[in-house]
């Protein structure tokens, strides 16, 4: 997994707590990125109808409409995040040995596994979620 997912919230999350469309200057600042990086991920948001885009060089940028109920896991899909993922498989499946032959399916089984019920526990997660989290009187006690 690498961290888009975490920009991506991130930059919703403060879009939904400004209430109005900011650029990717802008929400690069707030995230701790770069502006590029900002798009690129916020491209993938727009194709999936999370996010919206304004044009105009001093009023353009994105917003978050704030009466669609987006969640953390909506923004997954959208990334097509895996929390579970590995890039090399162990066991070769032309071995005589059903340990061998059979790992590298198995691991994959129980990733996919893993990334569904992850991603169905983000579905129970909105964008207002984490943002009342964030401004909760028990967080700022914390703080």
């Amino acid at each position: 997994m690498n961290s888009d997912f975490d920009v991506a919230v991130h930059a919703m999350v403060y879009l939904h707590h400004k209430g109005e469309t900011l650029n990717s200057e802008e929400l690069s600042e707030n995230v701790c990125t770069n502006p590029g990086r900002i798009r690129r991920v916020l491209a993938q948001l727009k194709k999936a109808g999370l996010v919206e885009t304004r044009e105009g060089r001093f009023s353009g940028g994105y917003t978050y409409e704030k009466i669609h109920r987006v969640t953390l896991g909506d923004i997954c899909r959208a990334l097509n995040t895996r929390f579970a993922d590995v890039a090399w498989r162990s066991g070769n499946p032309h071995m005589d040995c059903k340990v061998s032959a059979g790992m590298a399916d198995y691991m994959d089984g129980l990733y996919q596994e893993l990334n569904r019920q992850c991603t169905s526990y983000l579905d129970g997660i909105t964008i207002s979620d984490v943002e009342q989290a964030l401004f909760s009187e028990q967080r700022k006690e914390k703080i």
